[in-house]
């Protein structure tokens, strides 16, 4: 399964490469922003767009709800997989 995660574009790191830093999830991590780069939205113009990460790309640009919406629900699935953990360690 692949899985985008949201992060948000804080800045450039090389416009040349297309590579900028990303938010995701309070981690800043250099990300290759070339899928998300076109003629009507260059690198400089990247800086706070939300955008989906997979393996060091952003693959596409999301709207703020959708990267809130999508982040809350990496959260419960995060807290649903605990519960399943607990709940397994004390059937043994």
């Amino acid at each position: 399964m692949c899985l985008g995660i949201p992060g948000q574009i804080v800045e450039l790191i090389d416009d040349e490469k297309m590579m900028a830093r990303v938010d995701v999830a309070g981690i800043k991590r250099p990300v290759n922003i070339a899928c998300v780069v076109d003629d009507d939205h260059p690198p400089e113009a990247c800086i706070g767009d939300w955008v989906l990460v997979h393996v060091g790309f952003a693959m596409s640009r999301i709207d703020a709800k959708e990267a809130e919406r999508t982040l809350e629900i990496l959260a419960e699935l995060g807290e649903l997989q605990e519960e399943q953990a607990v709940m397994q360690e004390g059937a043994r």
